[in-house]
């Protein structure tokens, strides 16, 4: 789990130090009771469904905190010496985020068994329950009040990626299943408890996703004592997906030819990602930039998946590829694409047994549909 600046957990700290030295008390979580009235998001009709939404459908709902207790969870807090995952912020942090929530904090109706609830994401509402659905009220105002702005694909991305991307090396040895971050897929599969002008370009918010999982897994390796190798590769397999994808056109920061691994340039990328992250998401997107990135990624050759990180090279341009194509109407219904997309995924899906020959052969014949469009 991260520990970046912008976890969760450290902000709360900075808050709560903010608190001590006579600054104002910061707004406290009201639960999601508190949004689930029938007249505001606890209603049948399609706008003011989204509390139902969420907790009938929504695995943020009751999963997270559920997964705690099953014997999985079991194994891998016994091999780490846990007593209870339940408990434990190695496990509460993302499974059960409002366990760390302070007393002074926790409004009438909060409990903490809502798992990933709608403060988590929308920011405690103490001081904008009230007032931010008034139509005098601008998304500026919102945020003044501490309403987080979603909208922002930068603001969701890092609302999103602390708990989605990174696993401390000793919990992943345990027995944790590997994150992989990529926020256009993963929001496209949440149950919409939002309107759909207000999801934003799927492919920006791609290259958005990626660029704050780059931060954060740079920022892991700059922290680690002795990165694996693993570690290493899946860093290195998202450097090279975002450096071949680069183009001095399109007006983003370019990343200097050295991504070598070392901890240089692992804080060096730390700081370059996150500008990408923030340039890409006020970037003015259109389907020109999105057609220009999947052409690019389409051209990569057999030379590309050569040395130790291939397979994790193949692993995130999948990904891209496929949200690139989702991206442009007209590839939607491309049989050949599809079919040669759908090869690809399946040549990437083991790490252990990946082909690079086989793999650049599929991707040659991705190229050729994509160029008989």
């Amino acid at each position: 789990m991260s520990k970046t600046i912008y976890h969760p957990l450290v902000a709360g700290l900075v808050l709560a130090l903010a608190s001590a030295n006579g600054a104002e008390l910061p707004a406290k979580l009201l639960g999601a009771n508190s949004c689930a009235s029938s007249s505001c998001h606890g209603g049948g009709g399609a706008k003011q469904n989204q509390n139902l939404v969420w907790s009938l459908k929504d695995i943020h709902s009751q999963r997270p905190p559920a997964t705690l207790t099953t014997a999985r969870s079991k194994q891998i807090a016994d091999a780490l010496e846990i007593k209870d995952p339940t408990a434990d912020a190695r496990c509460t942090t993302c499974h059960a985020p409002l366990n760390s929530v302070p007393e002074n904090l926790r409004g009438e109706n909060f409990k903490v068994s809502e798992g990933v609830s709608c403060e988590s994401c929308h920011g405690p509402a103490e001081n904008w329950l009230r007032a931010h659905t008034r139509p005098d009220w601008s998304s500026a105002d919102r945020t003044a009040a501490g309403m987080r702005d979603l909208q922002n694909l930068y603001v969701r991305a890092n609302t999103c990626v602390a708990c989605h991307q990174n696993v401390d090396a000793d919990i992943l040895k345990a027995g944790h299943p590997e994150l992989i971050f990529e926020l256009d897929g993963q929001s496209v599969a949440e149950p919409k408890h939002w309107s759909a002008e207000k999801n934003g370009n799927g492919a920006q918010a791609w290259l958005v996703g990626q660029a704050v999982a780059l931060r954060e897994m740079s920022w892991q390796l700059a922290n680690a004592k002795s990165p694996t190798e693993n570690e290493i590769n899946r860093w290195t397999g998202l450097v090279w997906l975002i450096h071949f994808n680069q183009d001095k056109n399109i007006g983003l920061p370019v990343l200097e030819s050295d991504w070598s691994a070392s901890s240089e340039n692992f804080n060096r990328i730390q700081v370059w990602s996150d500008e990408l992250s923030k340039s890409a998401a006020s970037l003015e997107w259109t389907p020109e930039i999105t057609r220009k990135l999947l052409i690019q990624l389409s051209q990569a050759t057999q030379k590309s998946f050569s040395g130790n990180d291939i397979a994790r090279r193949a692993e995130r341009l999948v990904l891209a590829l496929d949200r690139l194509v989702a991206a442009l109407p007209e590839l939607k219904t491309n049989a050949p694409l599809q079919a040669a997309l759908n090869q690809l995924f399946q040549l990437a899906q083991s790490i252990p047994d990946f082909d690079a020959k086989a793999f650049a052969a599929g991707l040659q014949q991705f190229s050729a549909a994509l160029a008989a469009q």
